[in-house]
Order: C-alpha cells, then sequence, then structure tokens
C-alpha cells in the first residue's frame, strides 16, 4: 500500500475546486427557465453533447465491473456490454433524428405524444416515478458503493466519510448549474478521467512486466462462447434495457439529443459518443483488469492487499483500487482525481436527469400544473439533494458493482423490442409498454425469489446442483445468469406482444399527429441500416486492432500483424461510413 503524500492531496483537491468553478459559472443560465436548467436552452453542439454522454457512462464503478468481469470471464467477458454497440449504431442512424425532431422536454414525453388517454397519462407519471427515483437511485447507489471501496482501498474512509464527501462535492455543481454546468464539467472530467486511465494502465504493465497481459483470457468451453458472445450479439443488444444503451435511444443519452442544436448535431453526438464509448476507452481498464491478475493472482492475495476497512467489499471488482492503490506519489492523487472525475459526471448525470423527470412529467404534469420556470428550477434543485440522500443509503446496503449490473439487466429483459417497434409499428399503444414494463419486473423477481422453491435454481446453501437450469445440457449450453436473461426476454416479449393485440388500437388522430411531427415513414432504412453495419466495423476493428497491439506487446505471436490489419479495416470503414451518412435523411 502506498501513503497518500500531500502532493496527492493537493492534486485532488485542486481538481474539486476547479469543477464547482464551472458549476457556479453555468449557474445564472441555469436559472432561467426549466428548459435551460434541464435542456441547456437546446443549444449545444455535437462535439460537446457527444463527450458528455461517453463522460456519464464512465464512472468510478465501471472499472471496477470490467475488472470483475475480465477476471471471472476473461476479456471476452466484455460482450455483455460490448454488443450494445449495435444498439447504439441504431440509435445514431434511425432514432437521433426522431428524438431531436420530438422537441420535448423528457424522453418520457413521449409517452403522451405517441398515445393518448388516461394509460398514457399513467405510464408518464408512474415511470417518472419509477425510474427517476427508484431506478436511477439503485444506478447511482452502485456507482456511489464503487466510490466507498475506492476511499476505503486508498484512504482508509468509511464508507459515511468517503459518502459525505463525494455527494457534497457533486451536488454543489450539480444543483448549480443544471444541465449546461454538468456537460461543461462532463468535457473536462472526461479528459481528466482518461489521462487517469492510460496513467493507471501504464503503471500496471510495470508492475507485472510486459509478458504478463498477454496470458490471460477465458477458456474455450461451449457455455462460455454461448453466454459471452452469442446470447449478447444475437438477444440482448435489442432485447434488453439498460440505462445508456436503451434501444431506440432514452433516458440521458435521449436528454443529451433533445439539447442538441438540431437534428445533424443530436446524429454527429451520437455517432461521437458510440466511437468514444466503445472503441477509445476500453483497453486502459482492461490493461488494468489484466494486470491484477498477475499481481493479484487469488482472493488471499486481494485480501492481504487491502486495508481491513475494506473486509466486507472484498470480491474480484476490488482489485482495480487495491492496483490503483500501489501507484507512485503524484501520479496516485491523478489517478484518483480521475475516478472522481468519472463518478461526479456520473451522478451529476443522474440526479439532473432524474430530477428532470420527477419536475416536468410528475410534479408540472399531475401535481402544480401552473408551476412557474422558477419554481420548475427550485424544485428540480430539491429533487436533486434528496436524490442524493437516498443514494447514500442505497450506497450502504449494496456489495459489488456487478451484481447491480446483472439486476438492471434482467428487469429490463424484453422490453427492448417495443422500444425499438413503437415508432413505426401502429399497433403497439400504450398497454403494450404498461404490460412489459410489470412482466419484465415480475420475472425479475421470480427469479431473485421464487425459481428456488419450483427446482430452476439450486438452493442456497445446498451441497450439490440441483436446479434445472443448472444441469444436463441447459449448463453446457449457457450459464445460469444468460438463462435467467433469456427466458426473461422470452416470457416478457411473448406477454407483451399478446397484450397489444388483446387491447384497442390507438386513436387514428393520435397517431395521425404523431406522424406528421416525427415523419417516420420517411426513414430511409436501408441507407441506416448500412450505417449500422460499417458503424460496428469500425469501432469493433479499432477495439480489437489496439487489443492485438496490446496482446503483440505482451509476446502474442503475430499481435502486431492483427493489430495493424484490424486498424486498417477500421479506417477503411470509417471512410466509407462518413460516405453513406448524407443518405440517411428525414424528409
Amino acid at each position: 500500500m502506498k501513503t497518500v503524500t500531500n502532493l496527492d492531496w493537493t492534486i485532488i483537491a485542486a481538481f474539486l475546486a476547479s469543477v464547482i468553478v464551472i458549476g457556479a459559472w453555468a449557474a445564472k443560465r441555469a436559472s432561467k427557465s426549466a428548459e435551460d436548467f434541464f435542456l441547456s436552452g437546446r443549444s449545444m453542439p455535437w462535439w460537446l453533447l457527444g463527450v458528455s454522454m461517453v463522460a456519464c457512462t464512465f464512472s468510478c464503478d465501471t472499472p471496477n465491473l470490467v475488472t470483475d468481469i475480465v477476471r471471472t470471464n476473461g476479456v471476452a467477458g466484455n460482450w455483455v456490454w460490448w454488443a450494445y454497440l449495435l444498439t447504439g449504431m441504431m440509435t445514431v442512424f434511425i432514432y437521433a433524428k426522431l428524438w431531436r425532431r420530438s422537441a420535448l422536454n423528457t424522453d418520457l414525453g413521449f409517452y403522451e405524444l405517441r398515445y393518448s388517454g388516461r394509460p398514457a397519462a399513467f405510464l408518464r407519471g408512474f415511470r417518472a416515478v419509477y425510474l427517476g427515483l427508484f431506478f436511477n437511485v439503485i444506478i447511482m447507489g452502485t456507482v456511489s458503493l464503487a466510490a466507498i471501496k475506492i476511499g476505503a482501498a486508498i484512504f482508509g474512509l468509511s464508507p459515511a466519510v468517503t459518502l459525505a464527501i463525494a455527494l457534497t462535492a457533486v451536488g454543489v455543481y450539480a444543483t448549480l448549474g443544471g444541465l449546461t454546468g454538468s456537460i461543461w464539467a462532463d468535457f473536462y472530467q472526461y479528459t481528466v478521467a482518461m489521462v487517469g486511465a492510460v496513467a493507471a494502465a501504464y503503471f500496471a504493465v510495470k508492475m507485472c512486466g510486459p509478458d504478463g497481459t498477454g496470458s490471460v483470457g477465458a477458456n474455450g468451453s461451449l457455455s462460455l462462447f454461448m453466454t459471452l458472445l452469442v446470447l449478447p450479439v444475437a438477444v440482448q443488444w435489442w432485447a434488453t434495457w439498460y440505462p445508456g444503451a436503451e434501444p431506440g435511444g432514452g433516458g440521458y443519452i435521449a436528454q443529451r439529443m433533445l439539447s442538441a442544436k438540431d437534428e445533424q448535431n443530436a446524429v454527429g453526438a451520437t455517432l461521437l459518443f458510440n466511437f468514444l464509448h466503445y472503441a477509445l476507452r476500453s483497453w486502459p481498464w482492461l490493461i488494468v483488469a489484466l494486470a491484477s491478475i498477475v499481481v493479484i493472482p487469488d482472493m488471499a492475495s486481494l485480501q492481504a492487499s487491502l486495508p481491513a476497512e475494506c473486509a466486507r467489499f472484498i470480491k474480484e471488482d476490488m482489485a482495480y483500487p487495491a492496483m490503483i492503490a500501489k501507484l507512485p506519489s503524484g501520479w496516485l492523487g491523478l489517478v484518483v482525481a480521475s475516478l472522481i472525475a468519472a463518478y461526479m459526471s456520473t451522478i451529476a448525470t443522474q440526479i439532473n436527469w432524474g430530477s428532470s423527470y420527477l419536475v416536468q412529467d410528475f410534479y408540472a404534469r399531475f401535481l402544480k400544473k401552473d408551476a412557474s420556470p422558477k419554481n420548475q428550477v427550485l424544485v428540480g434543485r430539491l429533487i436533486m439533494v434528496a436524490l442524493l440522500i437516498c443514494t447514500a443509503g442505497m450506497a450502504l446496503v449494496l456489495e459489488n458493482a456487478k451484481g447491480g449490473f446483472d439486476l438492471m439487466l434482467q428487469i429490463g429483459a424484453g422490453t427492448g423490442l417495443l422500444y425499438v417497434l413503437r415508432w413505426f409499428w401502429t399497433r403497439i399503444n400504450a398497454w403494450s409498454e404498461i404490460s412489459a414494463m410489470v412482466i419484465s419486473f415480475l420475472v425479475a423477481c421470480f427469479f431473485a425469489f421464487g425459481a428456488q422453491h419450483c427446482g430452476l435454481i439450486t438452493p442456497e446453501g445446498s451441497e450439490t446442483v440441483t436446479g434445472w437450469l443448472e444441469t444436463g445440457w441447459r449448463a453446457n449450453v449457457f450459464d445460469l445468469g444468460a438463462w435467467k436473461l433469456l427466458l426473461g426476454v422470452l416470457v416478457t416479449t411473448v406477454g407483451w406482444i399478446l397484450v397489444t393485440f388483446l387491447t384497442p388500437r390507438e386513436k387514428a388522430e393520435v397517431l395521425g399527429a404523431f406522424n406528421a411531427k416525427i415523419h417516420t415513414g420517411k426513414t430511409n432504412f436501408p441507407a441506416a441500416i448500412l450505417c449500422m453495419v460499417f458503424g460496428c466495423l469500425a469501432v469493433w476493428s479499432c477495439l480489437f486492432g489496439c487489443g492485438y497491439l496490446i496482446y503483440g506487446y505482451g509476446g502474442v505471436a503475430n499481435g502486431y500483424a492483427l493489430g495493424g490489419g484490424l486498424l486498417a479495416v477500421s479506417a477503411v470503414a470509417t471512410f466509407v461510413l462518413m460516405k453513406l451518412v448524407g443518405k440517411v435523411k428525414l424528409s
């Protein structure tokens, strides 16, 4: 363990002060109206929004999650989130313009634009509370858990002290500056976060030597291949809902598309986001995770490398902060500041996004319809503070990031296809969405609490594996988590499709008004799909090209040749993509 020096503390303090200055600078503009506070006056350029989007999804829990995945399933385990590139590219070339053209204040306003009557109003209000409060607090709790682990591993701080420092700092600038402050802070914080991530990777390689990181990978069993690659690429990306990777766009990604200057800036922002999110930022975390297997090979060595304050948190994901704690003075402060930057950008986004739902889709829609712009901003700031308090409570009861990630995937299983089709399939109605939400939640609850009693899953504490999903050919095809996800997708998808045909069609005048505003029927689908293909080819080739260059450095045969070839493919695919982008138009 390295001692945190005065130099480290100075770097961290300077960073925190600079972020608060950004929030104070944006405060005057953010206070003008709810649109300024929650959507930056719809004036943001593509490059700033694109960086902001990727900063939102880069938090201090993300390196922990990637480390957990790599130490458990090898690098290939990251297909669980790499597969969402397909979703991202679909959003870029089909849905970004649709969202910006809607001119909504939040993506939940879609419900009363596309549907009508009490079911649409209920859906909007319920989702505002469900996502803006409950689901949002789970996400922020998972993120804050990582901050707790970093505070314990590096500084020996108690969970309460870590949360008090972290949440107070982010609360100051986020409540002052609104979305404008968050977006500009995101740009600054993402830069700091990436510099810190690269520095951490550099020192991680020095810790284990150049040959260490090229020798770790998953085994080649059929079950692992089906679980880690086939399921994410074939099913997960379009069938599940996950914050930041919603099929068709949504949440804080939609919030930023809605805040763009125009449709072209919305498209440019989401395209930049996908390149930065998948191609640029993965390998620094992966290198640290791989190096951790060499430096800290098992749980016994992990426990020995961490202070006593970490005892109840020690799982595979703790290897990342354990590696960070070994950095030299000065660099330790920079990397910790980068993790704080990642944490603050995510939490600031989440509380602004959640507050926008609770204010505009619940408070101003149902409780006080005549609320003035200043009143909405005031209520929004108070809700932000309340969300931070709830987050602290949630973080204190969680144990590891991977568990929260899996839970959110399971709750969203089966809803993704609906979000893809609802813009174009006129038969879908509000009851379709209500049923998908309810069924997916009930299925997740069943797997969490009831599946053991039905013999599907082995009861906890059992000495032998007896669960139907864990034995015989089933265990050789998918692992337990993949079976739960696949069954959740099947049950939920069949359920909401049946409800769609058993309930009345949406009113013709509502559909007519929706199509007149959005012009969904004029989308050039062949060109959009072609752009999706070349976009994914460009990003994945870049991602794996960088990986093979790194593995070549680690001594893997032909690593440099494969890496160079894949980067060349990425360059050609990017060139073709730029030529095709202009053909994806809406009239």
